[in-house]
């Protein structure tokens, strides 16, 4: 059932996103306000998504808000890009890349920390997590690792047709993995242990309706909330010497707070196949979707595009491979596997703030 405050938090966060946008330099208690809205607003998308994902079932609800978080995503890079000229020439990468770490790592090993915690051991459909990670791998190494070695353009940049040709493999790998999951092999990617929340009964199509147009408006409030929140973040990521990318790693941060609270809840029910459904999921979005409309974006975008990795970036996203790939082919995972997962995210923050 869908409580006054998740309908309140949306749309009151979007009222003061309407206010705030175009503010300069807000007051502290005006920035303090917008973190309070973010964090409701969070806390609601994930309502909301959980109301549409137990109409729906599985995989379909982990689908619904990786490209729900996506889309918008895409619509903030898009903006942030053709406002901010050439000083955001590495901003889609940058985004792409957190999103990537932030999902595999991250998310990831939070799910499996609070997984096996609880049940000791984490178990999950081999063939399905597999099959996301091959297409995860895949689209990294083609938008972000290739660039870096093309030689028809001076530096890690893509010429007209490489990029054209990035983007239809991204759409088409991503058009597969989707039919793949939600028709095909559908069953790969369901949870395989069940949750007392199995034998509740769905809610009705109405109230999913009213839950999906209301995760829309949080996904809309959270995405242009951290954009607003983004000044004071650059003011404290510059005040301890931080470079400027590590801006992007923040509001990724921000941005992916739904996946995240969505797959910790999943984990603590034994549903550790929708935890990866919706981490991996993310990453697959996140890059089969941006590049495309990066693509196209480019068109009238002023400035180089940067799409190739720095080498340090590489190294992390290489071994994060290696690593997912170990804990995802056996089916079943341990606390050990939740500890390197996250010992790799904690690489990928302190790098990002000290590289």
């Amino acid at each position: 059932m869908t409580s006054r405050w998740t309908v309140a938090a949306p749309v009151l966060g979007v009222l003061v996103l309407a206010a705030t946008w175009s503010a300069k330099d807000p007051p502290v208690l005006v920035v303090v306000a917008v973190g309070a809205l973010l964090a409701a607003a969070v806390l609601a998308a994930v309502h909301h998504a959980e109301v549409v994902a137990h109409r729906v079932g599985e995989p379909f609800g982990s689908l619904v808000l990786a490209v729900a978080v996506t889309v918008i995503e895409v619509a903030l890079i898009v903006t942030l890009m053709v406002a901010g000229g050439s000083e955001t020439a590495t901003l889609a990468r940058d985004t792409v890349f957190a999103a990537v770490m932030i999902t595999a790592t991250g998310i990831v090993g939070l799910s499996l920390l609070t997984a096996t915690l609880r049940h000791r051991v984490a178990t999950f459909n081999a063939e399905g997590t597999a099959t996301a990670l091959a297409t995860v791998a895949t689209l990294a190494t083609l938008c972000l690792v290739v660039p870096t070695f093309t030689t028809s353009r001076p530096g890690p940049e893509f010429s007209a047709s490489q990029l054209a040709f990035a983007a239809v493999a991204s759409l088409v790998l991503y058009g597969l993995f989707v039919v793949v999951q939600t028709v095909r092999h559908r069953d790969y990617f369901l949870p395989a242990g069940g949750g007392p929340e199995e034998h509740a009964a769905p809610p009705s199509s109405r109230a999913a309706l009213t839950s999906l147009g209301f995760l829309v408006v949080a996904l809309v409030a959270v995405v242009g909330l951290a954009k607003v929140e983004s000044p004071a973040i650059e003011d404290a990521v510059a005040s301890v010497g931080a470079p400027h990318s590590a801006v992007g790693v923040v509001i990724a941060l921000l941005v992916l707070a739904p996946e995240s609270l969505a797959a910790w809840r999943n984990a603590r029910h034994d549903r550790m196949q929708t935890s990866f459904n919706l981490a991996l999921g993310s990453a697959m979005a996140s890059i089969g979707l941006t590049i495309p409309v990066i693509a196209v974006a480019s068109i009238w975008l002023d400035g180089p595009l940067v799409l190739g990795l720095e080498p340090m970036q590489m190294v992390l996203l290489a071994i994060t491979v290696v690593v997912t790939s170990l804990t995802v082919l056996p089916g079943r995972a341990t606390l050990q596997e939740s500890g390197v997962h996250l010992a790799l995210f904690a690489a990928f923050v302190f790098l990002a703030f000290n590289p």
